[in-house]
Parts: C-alpha cells; structure tokens; sequence
C-alpha cells in the first residue's frame, strides 16, 4: 500500500519524553497477562494456572497413593479424619517481547506512526520490568532485525528507552524473514507484542504463524496515522503525488470524495482481512489510530482486550 509521503516531525530526543511521568504513575498498576500457560527458566513473579509446589495456596483435593506426604494438611486430617493434599499455584516468570516495525512505511503520520510505537513499546516494556518479568525488544526492516533482550527490572527502564531512540526506520518490511528470526531467538515463552501499520500485502499471515508457531502468545497492534485512516478529514484531498516510501515509486492522483471512499473500503476490508486471519491462527489484534490518548489505550483499551490487567 502506497502512503501520501512523510510528515517532518520533531522526534523524541531523551528517555523521559517517550513516557512522562503522569503515564508511568498509571502503568505502575498494570501487569502484563498472558493468554497461555508458559514455563521460565527460573521462578519469577508471576503464577500461572499450572499446578505445583510454590507459594500461594489454591485449592484442595484427596490424598491418591504415591502423593508427597509433606503436602498433606494435617489440619484437616484431625477435623475430617481424612487426608487431603494442599494445592498451590506455581509462580513462573513471563517474558514480554516487543517487535517493532522499523521499515520506512511507519515514517508517516502526525501525530507519527514510529514515534507512537516507540512511545506504546516504552509503555508497555515499563509495565514488564515493573511487575518483575524480562523484556526483549525486536526492530526489524529489510535490513534485518535489531535486538536487546533479557532486560530485568526498573533499573533497565533508560537502557530499553535509549534502545528506542537509537532505533531508525528504513528500508521495507521483510515481515516474513523477521518473524523466522524473532520466532527462534526468544528466552523463554511469553507474550510477543508486534507494534507495526501492517501495510504489507503479503506475508502478514504466514509472518505471524511462525511467531505463533515459535510458542509467543502473540497480540498485533496495527497502528494507522489519521491521515491514512480518513484522509479528508486530514485536508488530503484534490491533485496529490503520492509515494510509496518502501519502493520509491510515484504516481498522482485527484482524490475525489467518491475515490477516498473507495479507498477507506479497501483499508477497511484489508484491515478485517488481518483481524479474521490473527483469529485463525490464535493471536489476539487491535487496530488503532497514532492520535488515541496513550493512557486510554494501556489503562482502558488493552486492559479490556486482555493484554493488560
């Protein structure tokens, strides 16, 4: 898909300016949730559904031969003159991955497309190190994919925000070639979530199996500018050149109302085509405009679509 060209914009230069500090007082209440039962390497904060020997008790159920004596509650043995197991659930460490579109496509916009990823991924990757899980950032773009990962903790939060200022869009998608590579490069399981404008024609579907495939619980969160999403509300309308940043191709249009509609039904169908495909393969999707309140979008919107609690 074509975009209408590059918007200037004045970037985020320091840390501080991805997320301020009003933001981060709402994340420090949101944790990440994942969709699936995964197992760290090491126990970490986190307690999984899967049943075992940890902290917190669960549950009960009756004493079968063979069961550990040292988890009988002998408590209830003296009231029942029965003997029951004492269940807990098990604490296990969530490892949340971050992959970032960083193809020219996603240098468009205002507010612009790569800024707000990269601010939504600071967001999100605060709200990991905060409640104790690993976080590892993937750009990717045709020149291949960049990465840090196993970050841990709040102390790493300027190391993940220096990470995201360094990181500069060029080049086209590669989407397919990314996913292999993200998709056998993880530490441990966890959630994966993909921050990009998903304005790829080919490869979305099979890109996003190998994620799924590769164990990520993974949720897309395709972002659009709001030129790209109602262009005449952006005043884009009348004889325009358009170019396709990726491919450096050109051609001019006059956008009429009856051709900008045509168009918003094609990014419509092109957009549910992607949601209908990240249900097939069991990855959860949103689609959202660069100009939503961040803080809308983490504390109400993602929270109710299961990413956040």
């Amino acid at each position: 898909m074509a975009n209408f060209g590059v918007t200037t914009h004045e970037r985020p230069t320091k840390v501080d300016e991805l997320v301020g500090s009003h933001l981060m007082a709402s994340l420090d209440k949101l944790d990440v949730v994942a969709r699936k039962i995964f197992s760290g390497k090491i126990q970490g904060e986190r307690k999984s559904r899967r049943r075992g020997s940890s902290v917190e008790f669960a549950d009960y159920r009756q004493y079968t031969s063979g069961d550990d004596l040292r988890f009988i509650d002998w408590n209830v043995y003296a009231r029942l003159d029965r003997l029951f197991m004492k269940i807990f659930l098990e604490e296990e460490e969530l490892t949340l991955g971050i992959a970032i579109d960083a193809s020219a496509s996603m240098e468009y916009g205002n507010p612009n497309k790569f800024d707000f990823a990269r601010r939504l991924a600071m967001a999100l990757g605060y709200v990991a190190l905060s409640s104790h899980n690993k976080v590892s950032l993937f750009g990717f773009n045709s020149e291949g994919v960049q990465r840090v990962t196993g970050l841990r903790g709040k102390r790493r939060t300027r190391d993940m925000g220096q990470w995201l200022l360094d990181l500069v869009p060029m080049g086209g998608t590669s989407f397919i070639e990314a996913c292999k590579v993200i998709s056998t490069s993880r530490q441990g399981r966890g959630v994966l979530v993909v921050l990009s404008d998903c304005l790829e024609e080919d490869g979305m579907k099979q890109g996003l199996s190998y994620l799924v495939g590769g164990g990520w619980d993974v949720f897309v969160i395709q972002s659009l500018a709001p030129e790209e999403i109602s262009p005449l509300d952006a005043g884009l309308e009348g004889d325009l050149r358009l170019i396709d940043v990726e491919s450096g191709a050109e051609c001019e249009i006059t956008a009429t109302a009856p051709l900008i509609s045509k168009y918003k039904q094609r990014l419509d169908h092109y957009c549910e085509g992607l949601r209908e495909q990240c249900t097939r393969i069991g990855a959860g999707s949103v689609r959202v405009s660069t100009d939503v309140d961040m803080e809308q979008l983490l504390v109400e919107y993602l929270r109710g679509r299961g990413l956040l609690r």
